[in-house]
């Protein structure tokens, strides 16, 4: 028997998955006019890139990409009120846009909740969108994405780790058991 995580998906499941998502974003905006693709980071923009390379070959017309660093807006931080650097990187304006928020796994729905926290701040936009790798349930906020890549039904003493080859050097998505905390 190994002891190797369960594998959900590898590197073709993912490139399918998101292949799909970039068609259905192009399909419910009708194009890809007036529309931006936020990561969360950290992989999220890895994902965002991605996602904006198959628009571009689908539709042809070049998406742009930012990175929003939610750290300061995190309701779980005790340091909240400090000042830590802001990885922020939206190099276009996102008033009237339509912004895709991207990111890897949604569980809570409160690492969202601090996107849309950072996104507002910054302005505003036409509308805002969500697109995940991974929903594996459990909603502590009112919060549902427009565009997943698998529902991975898992429990709370589960974790889902998703590792892309930006940063990550491999391509796989696992649930792995949380470690417990020693007594």
């Amino acid at each position: 028997m190994s002891n190797q995580p369960p594998e959900i998906m590898d590197a073709d499941d993912i490139r399918r998955a998101l292949t799909r998502i970039a068609h259905e974003i192009i399909e419910r905006n009708r194009g890809a006019e007036d529309l931006a693709l936020v990561g969360v980071l950290t992989r999220g923009l890895p994902l965002a890139r991605r996602l904006s390379e198959l628009i571009q070959s689908i539709e042809g017309i070049q998406v742009p990409v930012g990175a929003l660093d939610i750290t300061p807006y995190r309701d779980d931080r005790r340091d909240r009120g400090a000042q830590a650097a802001d990885a922020t990187d939206l190099p276009f304006g996102i008033d009237g846009k339509r912004i895709v928020l991207v990111d890897e796994v949604i569980y809570t729905g409160r690492t969202v909740r601090a996107a849309m926290d950072a996104l507002m701040g910054r302005g505003r936009p036409a509308a805002v969108q969500l697109a995940v790798l991974i929903d594996r349930g459990h909603r502590e906020l009112p919060v549902r994405p427009d565009y997943v890549g698998k529902n991975v039904p898992t429990s709370h003493r589960e974790r889902v780790t998703v590792r892309l080859r930006d940063p990550d050097g491999e391509e796989r998505v696992i649930i792995e058991k949380r470690q417990e905390a020693a007594k």
